[in-house]
């Protein structure tokens, strides 16, 4: 492994990570997030002179992700990949910037306007036409959320919207939405359900999730299935406030970090995710680097409906016994920071929570001896960005007595062998990042300790006391407001930390590199994947 004392010395020679990182950028947006939720280390590049281009240049990416088993239809894709594209292929009628995470209107001409306390109406984009050429009309976004909301289809995307009642025409060109109750993040929201075209889905919802029909600014025009790599047109018909800024686009799919990392040094891409930690002051001499702060993290996630982990108490001596400052130093390269709450500390709704597990190794033990608990079944993704972390955590287990059955998987071969069997392992580490879909933390509770997917199916805690009381902070929380809504987090913060079904091992630095002289007005961000809205190229 590399000595990880040299690797931050050579961070501070590129200037790269400081908090002090003010060094000439080549963008002049980076790291626009709103200073109480995202934090950001400005871009480092060797070069300040800021290139110009016109609307007709190619952008070409490396992307880290696979496409994974599901396609692109927004009602049920989540992977980080399939997301990432429908950004820039698909609307909703509000959306979230992937990079300011700011909220605007998208399909909708205006923001939704309220017209009592549970009531909002969006009116449509002028001219608004899918990539087909057919105009959007308030059929399809009902029917869009209709889809959603229907439990037969089991979307995830549900679980974010429980305030929703119903959502009607009320014209051509105008929706009503109804609330079940006042809810205060209505905007925001609204952004995780996309428009989509109800003739084209109804006509073969299959070659819809293949290839689907979008009014973003660009059309996709190869899904990767064979080529592993995705490409898209300019949509020469987009209306909207974000229209492309180049022709056509390419995202190689590379999971390999040094092929990835290789692909961007000999410009055969003009960007990266994913940078792995011992290039990035490689990187950060010859080009662009930016590491930007957000929510993202590794978890601990246990199966609460069999032994041994259905006891609290060896879930609570698994999280004390990991060795979070060899983790977060030497595994992630001083790019994480130890997780003290269910998000970050530079999360506007943060609060150190009641029960902490960094720095409990003798409380470990000391919980152990009460269970008796020797052995564990330990089940990993194989992500290559925490590559160096699954050792350590594997050693720290071990070093407090208990010997680890280990085995790692590709993401999709992880849930494929646990979804639904309750026998199926003890405990698994991902990563997982829901703040692709918004970052408030109703939102990011929902995710995971909401949904049937995870609750039941995966972590088998539905149906708890825990389960419960979270659910009833979560619906009451949502109802609220201001310092009142807080609270009620906090409160939920606390419960989750205590029982802990899954809980976060760090939150997480999203490293991104690129060539500074080739793209204009590229915005890394702090959440999976990459964005190039607003984004030209000289090439």
């Amino acid at each position: 492994m590399t000595n990880p004392l040299k690797r931050r010395e050579l961070f501070k020679l590129a200037g790269a990570f400081g908090a002090a990182a003010t060094f000439t950028a080549t963008l002049s947006a980076c790291g626009t997030q709103p200073p109480a939720t995202q934090g950001s280390s400005q871009p480092t590049t060797t070069d300040t002179a800021a290139p110009t281009a016109g609307t007709d240049g190619a952008i070409t990416a490396a992307i880290s992700y696979e496409l994974g088993t599901n396609g692109y239809d927004p009602m049920s894709t989540t992977a980080a990949l399939t997301v990432a594209v429908n950004w820039h292929t698909l609307e909703g009628l509000t959306e979230i910037d992937p990079a300011t995470r700011q909220t605007y209107a998208a399909l909708g001409k205006d923001l939704p306007q309220q017209i009592d306390e549970t009531t909002y109406e969006v009116a449509l984009r002028d001219g608004a036409v899918f990539h087909d050429g057919a105009p959007v009309t308030a059929d399809d976004v009902v029917f869009s959320f209709e889809r959603v909301l229907n439990p037969d289809n089991a979307s995830l995307y549900a679980s974010f919207i429980p305030f929703v009642d119903k959502v009607t025409k009320k014209d051509d060109s105008t929706v009503t939405v109804a609330l079940k109750y006042p809810f205060s993040l209505v905007a925001e929201r609204l952004a995780v359900v996309k428009i989509v075209p109800k003739a084209a889905v109804e006509a073969d919802a299959k070659a819809f999730d293949l290839n689907p029909v979008g009014t973003g600014p660009y059309k996709m025009t190869d899904n990767g299935a064979s080529s592993q790599q995705v490409a898209f047109e300019r949509f020469a018909d987009y209306t909207g406030s974000r229209p492309a800024k180049a022709a056509t686009m390419t995202w190689q799919i590379i999971p390999d970090d040094s092929t990835r990392t290789n692909a961007l040094s000999s410009g055969t891409v003009q960007a990266i995710d994913s940078v792995p930690a011992a290039n990035l002051a490689t990187l950060a001499q010859s080009g662009s680097v930016a590491a930007e702060q957000g929510f993202g993290l590794l978890f601990v996630m246990f199966n609460c409906g069999a032994a041994p982990m259905d006891d609290v108490r060896n879930r609570q001596a698994i999280l004390s016994a990991l060795d979070y400052e060899k983790i977060c130093s030497v595994g992630m390269s001083d790019l994480a920071t130890p997780a003290t709450c269910f998000v970050q500390k530079e999360h506007a709704a943060y609060k150190e929570a009641k029960v902490q597990y960094v720095g409990q190794q003798a409380k470990a033990k000391e919980l152990l001896a009460e269970t008796g608990l020797t052995t564990v079944r330990l089940l990993s993704s194989d992500h290559g960005w925490f590559a160096s972390v699954r050792p350590i955590i594997k050693e720290s287990l071990e070093a407090v007595g208990l010997t680890v059955n280990y085995e790692e998987k590709q993401s999709s071969d992880v849930y494929a062998t646990i979804d639904g069997n309750v026998e199926a392992f003890d405990i698994v580490v991902a990563p997982g990042d829901p703040s692709v879909f918004g970052s408030d933390a109703d939102l990011l509770m929902r995710w995971w300790y909401s949904g049937d997917t995870w609750t039941d199916t995966r972590m088998h805690w539905k149906g708890q006391d825990s389960y419960a009381a979270v659910q009833q902070l979560l619906d009451d929380a949502a109802q609220a407001t201001g310092d009142a809504q807080t609270t009620l987090w906090h409160e939920a913060f606390d419960v989750i930390s205590e029982n802990v079904p899954l809980y976060p091992v760090f939150h997480r630095k999203s490293p991104t590199a690129f060539d500074p002289k080739t793209l204009v007005d590229f915005k890394p961000i702090a959440v999976t994947g990459l964005s190039f809205l607003d984004t030209a190229s000289t090439k």
